[in-house]
């Protein structure tokens, strides 16, 4: 679709834009979840980050944790139904000796039944995404984040395109793509259906939502007014439209919108829940996720 097109959609009466979404969605809710391997001391200046060195925001920062630990993590998700379990790491791209024992903690979850790894750690160069893709890795995280046009509004130190050639290395090496945006950092309308129109080119299999959950020290500390609910169901829509073959899902940021909403957009153009706790906030419990997914007859993959 166009920019045009989907600009007139978005500026629909509500519950029209939320009818013409639900078209494009299965009766499916896919849990995954994640484990904060490594904290902090992040080189990169993205604005909205509380791990980013540039800025002072007192979070606790550790290295790489142990294999048992994240085994913990992993079999607890899959507890809560996650049949998806990502290792994520800070950093704009790993060290070789970290690399290395990542790539040990995606044999440890792919050992694990009816679990499938993920991992998001930071900028691939070809090496990397071909060794992630011969240790079994089943799907890469990656987000642009915001649109082309704005993107040096929100980091100065790594490109736009840097982000899409990871995405493009993942692709080559036959992984599945996870690869979604953070709403609410100052774009425009018309931006965030850019954003809706670059994943749609991109084509990646899961679109995680963020919504700014602002951070206190960081430049977009006080931005919590850039978005509202409406504002972010009207952009769940237009993403769902434009990209119908991908799974909208749920991360960090999703209890900026009530109950209702939540649910509202469960019914109509989200697919997927990022369950428990975030990188550096607090989620839902897991439970209270699988009842609302019994309360609106839906099924847990």
């Amino acid at each position: 679709m166009k920019k045009e097109e989907l600009l007139e959609l978005y500026n629909l009466d509500l519950n029209k834009l939320l009818e013409i979404s639900s078209k494009y969605i299965s009766n499916n809710v896919e849990f995954c979840s994640i484990v904060n391997a490594r904290n902090g001391k992040c080189s990169q200046d993205c604005k909205y980050c509380a791990q980013s060195s540039h800025y002072r925001t007192n979070i606790e920062t550790y290295p790489l944790i142990e294999k048992s630990d994240v085994i913990k993590s992993a079999e607890d998700a899959k507890k809560h139904h996650a049949t998806r379990f990502a290792i994520v790491t800070s950093g704009k791209t790993p060290a070789e000796e970290d690399f290395e024992k990542v790539l040990e903690l995606i044999k440890a979850v792919n050992k694990i039944d009816n679990l499938k790894s993920c991992a998001s750690i930071g900028i691939l160069d070809d090496a990397m995404a071909k060794k992630l893709a011969e240790t079994g890795l089943k799907r890469f995280h990656h987000n642009i984040n915001t649109c082309k046009s704005y993107y040096p509004q929100i980091c100065t130190t790594h490109s736009w395109e840097d982000r899409l050639n990871t995405c493009k290395l993942v692709k080559k090496y036959g992984m599945e793509l996870c690869c979604g945006v953070i709403l609410g950092m100052g774009e425009t309308i018309e931006q965030r259906i850019e954003m809706a129109l670059e994943l749609a080119e991109i084509q990646p299999e899961s679109i995680p939502i963020n919504i700014l959950m602002p951070i206190a020290d960081t430049p977009f500390e006080n931005y919590g007014d850039k978005i509202d609910e409406e504002n972010i169901l009207r952009t769940l829509a237009i993403f769902k439209i434009a990209n119908p073959k991908s799974i909208l899902r749920f991360c960090g940021g999703r209890m900026r919108l009530s109950d209702e909403n939540q649910q509202l957009a469960l019914k109509t153009c989200v697919e997927g829940i990022l369950i428990g706790n975030y990188l550096t906030t607090v989620g839902k419990n897991p439970q209270d996720d699988i009842e609302t997914v019994k309360k609106l007859d839906k099924k847990l993959l």
